[in-house]
């Protein structure tokens, strides 16, 4: 299963959101993110008929990431929203297989996990 995480400003329009998942290139089997960002993912999620996995902010609290925003850093404790809320919704032995890309006008991050098959 490979898991879209993103992470995104409350600005974000779906055309970024869909610019950040275009840029890896591949089909996604569900997308991940903050639970109260949920309206914003929601719509791209139904469009792609792909589950929606909510993430509470406190679970990603020190997932490591290979990627560094400071921003996230002092919001969340972990280096990548859209890494970390990827691997937490992938559920243990995921990884990362393609690290966070940032939308043109940065509004958006998504990350690529792969999930472990049960």
């Amino acid at each position: 299963m490979i898991v879209a995480g993103f992470g995104c400003r409350s600005g974000a329009d779906e055309k970024a959101l869909r610019a950040a998942l275009a840029a890896h290139d591949v089909a996604v089997d569900a997308i991940a993110t903050l639970s109260h960002k949920a309206g914003l993912l929601a719509p791209l999620a139904d469009a792609l008929a792909v589950p929606l996995i909510l993430i509470e902010p406190a679970a990603i609290r020190g997932i490591e990431t290979p990627t560094q925003s400071p921003a996230s850093l002092t919001a969340y404790a972990t280096g990548s929203v859209a890494e970390a809320v990827a691997l937490a919704a992938a559920g243990p032995g995921a990884r990362l297989i393609s690290p966070r890309i940032i939308s043109a006008e940065g509004q958006a991050t998504c990350a690529l996990v792969q999930g472990v098959s049960a």
